[in-house]
């Protein structure tokens, strides 16, 4: 049978050229030729369609599997929530329960805050009032030297120091004349405040000392600080009641006493602006 076809085959072509002209053979060659070229383009299509079919298929199983994960995360969140939800229930009972012992506590912080506020604006006004009150004294004061007279503020209170050999002789506790200028200037600028209190503190070195009527240098810085009280009191007119002497002998040291440098500078009287603690104390009460 296979035989009979293909001596049927071989036969066409003859029979053919046998029937039509050499002109529609070509005619019907080329024909041929483009349909067997549109039947393998054809045959290329259906296998990119099927390799795609295939690919598809993969990517659907793998969108399945992500699907099915995103169920499952899903699921867990819903009964995560529900979790949540029984316990916002449980909590409700404890909140509506210390809903105004909370509102309080609020309420408390919001004053607490006020509260340190206004000893903030206090603190800042002081440190302004300070810091005026030092460029006050440093222009009265006028060229200095710093070694002779020191002005400073620390921790929110103002310090001068007079250096001993500007307001005193060696051993010494009588004020000199060119030093009573000095605490002239300075009682110019305390006067101008007249709600200021202040304290005249004496220092020493460490170096013992005993003469006269001094027995010591807790002696000596004693009457150094009340001689310059006297001064501030009796010749420039301030209020003795806002006025303090203290001795501090050798104890309060700002240098070594090891070196001839360190003690001149421990050697001082120290004039200390007293900060005004009643306002503070004022602010301290509960309304």
């Amino acid at each position: 049978m296979r035989i009979k076809h293909l001596a049927f085959a071989a036969l066409i072509p003859v029979m053919l050229f046998s029937c039509v002209s050499s002109k529609k053979f070509k005619a019907l060659q080329n024909k041929y030729d483009s349909l067997n070229n549109a039947y393998g383009k054809l045959q290329g299509d259906l296998k990119n369609c099927n390799d795609k079919t295939a690919s598809l298929t993969q990517d659907n199983t793998s969108c399945d599997a992500k699907v099915a994960a995103l169920e499952k995360q899903i699921d867990f969140l819903k009964q995560n929530n529900t979790q949540a939800l029984k316990q916002l229930e449980d909590m409700s009972v404890i909140s509506s329960s210390q809903a105004q012992s909370i509102r309080q506590s609020l309420d408390n912080l919001g004053a607490k805050d006020a509260y340190i506020a206004s000893l903030q604006n206090a603190i800042a006004h002081k440190d302004s009032l300070n810091m005026a009150l030092v460029q006050n004294l440093k222009g009265a004061i006028g060229n200095l030297n710093d070694d002779d007279i020191n002005i400073k503020v620390d921790k929110g209170v103002v310090y001068v120091d007079i250096s001993d050999k500007l307001l005193f002789a060696s051993g010494k506790y009588a004020v000199t004349k060119r030093a009573q200028e000095v605490l002239g200037k300075v009682a110019q600028v305390l006067k101008a405040q007249p709600d200021i209190e202040f304290m005249v503190e004496g220092h020493t070195d460490n170096v013992p000392y005993r003469h006269g009527d001094l027995l010591d240098n807790w002696d000596l810085s004693v009457k150094r600080a009340t001689a310059v009280v006297r001064i501030l009191q009796n010749k420039y007119g301030l209020e003795p009641s806002h006025i303090a002497a203290a001795g501090r002998s050798e104890y309060v040291p700002v240098s070594t006493n090891a070196t001839a440098e360190g003690r001149a500078l421990n050697r001082r009287t120290r004039i200390v602006i007293l900060p005004q603690l009643d306002q503070f104390f004022k602010l301290l009460e509960h309304k």
